[in-house]
């Protein structure tokens, strides 16, 4: 298996994006017209279940299929969608800026590269929405495996950890090192791998970490084979992902930009209001397990759904110019002229100003039991481990907060810590060691004896 540090990943991540553009051209346009059916092409990332709202759970709703048939009606025209899965955001920038791909969407770090290619090849791009975002950056995670001696960033060094290079997780595993006094290119072996790849590498022991982007961490935490190493939530920088069209295209029809976008909204108030069936749909979708789903977009989940382009989401997109073009993966980007919400405007009218201000998400300690669709909420992890005392053998999952970070965990894959009277849980042994070494007297104690001491 090949070593890649960042330096020598940046020609092969533009050769990855620019191979489908040499093969395909710049010539045809994926919104194939004949004067009465348009068809339009919609790139998305199923498994990158932040996504959902423009992806996943937008296609299983229906929701813009039922607004372009609406357009239909008014202007004569038959519209047909085609949905195109992916794992990563590259392909979907490759895709677009070939003229194959209308609408997709992806992370904050390709997002950029998106719009940097799709200017370098003459075929720009727009940002006109936002999907999933977590205003800390939890939803990028770095984990090891079970039983691995790694406690902290420091103890990286010279290790192999498994990366896609240009995504948002990579972006946080660059800062972290940086911020833990680690070189990403000189102090790490870096492998730039597909989460599918680098999670079978994981296992394999040919890595001693991973960093990843929703629901990979999540994922392989649920099913034993990992813990985390790293919560990105505690860098405190916002991570976002969201929906990029072509300017063509968005020129040519913004009728069907407009009906994406009310479709959107849709699909996310859908989410908000009804979480445990939205998790069930996307798991059915994706394969991935309903607990999982939820751990990142329940209700009080690492993702919080809003379309707005939020100030502090856009100022964050600004900073990781920086950090992409360190790592030579892109030339400048100029995120103003790329940032377009007049169609956000057009469809929340008078109420835009409000929703770009809101920031409001719910928060709260959860436990998902076996035959129920609704989740038992709990003000404290003392009220929660109490209730999964009684309700042992029918928990299905149980959610809790890192004390310092906020970010949502597995309560049976948390590190957990007494302190006094409290019990204290956390995403991390970092994060618990930091409590530790600031709280004379906490000890750390295990899962099980967690819930006999909460009894």
């Amino acid at each position: 298996m090949q070593h890649i540090s960042m330096k020598g990943a940046a020609p092969l991540a533009a050769a990855a994006l620019l191979v489908p553009f040499a093969l395909t051209g710049c010539g045809s346009d994926a919104a194939a017209d004949d004067g009465r059916t348009v068809t339009v092409t919609v790139g998305y990332q199923s498994k990158t279940i932040n996504t959902v709202t423009a992806g996943t759970l937008l296609r299983s709703l229906g929701s813009f299929e039922r607004e372009l048939r609406a357009q239909g009606e008014r202007d004569g025209k038959t519209y047909k969608v085609v949905w195109q899965d992916y794992a990563t955001g590259a392909p979907i920038t490759a895709q677009m800026v070939a003229g194959k791909v209308d609408i997709g969407s992806m992370g904050d770090f390709p997002l950029l590269i998106n719009a940097a290619r799709g200017k370098q090849l003459r075929a720009p791009t727009r940002l006109v929405s936002v999907t999933g975002y977590n205003l800390r950056g939890a939803l990028n995670t770095i984990v090891t495996r079970p039983g691995s001696p790694l406690r902290t960033l420091t103890d990286l060094r010279g290790k192999n950890v498994s990366s896609s290079v240009g995504s948002a997780s990579d972006g946080t595993l660059v800062r972290a090192l940086r911020r833990a006094g680690i070189d990403p290119e000189r102090n790490i072996h870096k492998l730039n791998q597909q989460p599918a790849v680098g999670a079978s590498a994981l296992q394999s022991g040919s890595v001693d970490a991973l960093s990843q982007f929703v629901a990979w961490p999540g994922l392989l935490a649920f099913q034993g084979k990992a813990r985390a190493l790293y919560d990105g939530g505690a860098l405190g920088l916002p991570t976002f992902h969201g929906v990029t069209v072509r300017d063509a295209f968005a020129d040519r029809r913004p009728a069907v930009v407009r009906a994406f976008l009310a479709a959107q909204r849709d699909a996310t108030r859908s989410l908000q209001t009804h979480p445990v069936d939205a998790a069930q749909q996307v798991a059915k979708a994706t394969g991935l397990p309903p607990e999982v789903v939820y751990l990142y977009n329940g209700a009080g989940g690492l993702a919080t759904f809003d379309p707005t382009l939020k100030p502090r989401l856009i100022a964050a997109l600004k900073k990781d110019v920086a950090v992409l073009r360190a790592a030579r993966l892109t030339g400048p980007v100029d995120v103003d002229s790329f940032v377009d919400d007049r169609y956000l405007k057009e469809s929340y009218g008078a109420g835009y100003g409000k929703a770009l201000r809101s920031t409001s998400h719910p928060t709260a300690d959860e436990v998902w039991l076996r035959g129920e669709d609704r989740t038992h909420s709990f003000r404290d992890p003392a009220a929660l481990l109490r209730f999964v005392a009684v309700h042992r053998r029918t928990v299905r999952a149980a959610y809790v907060a890192d004390a310092t970070t906020g970010t949502r965990w597995f309560a049976d894959k948390a590190v957990w810590v007494r302190d006094g009277a409290r019990l204290l849980p956390f995403a991390t042994r970092a994060t618990a060691d930091a409590w530790l070494r600031h709280h004379a007297g906490a000890r750390t104690l295990g899962y099980a004896a967690a819930l006999e001491r909460a009894r």
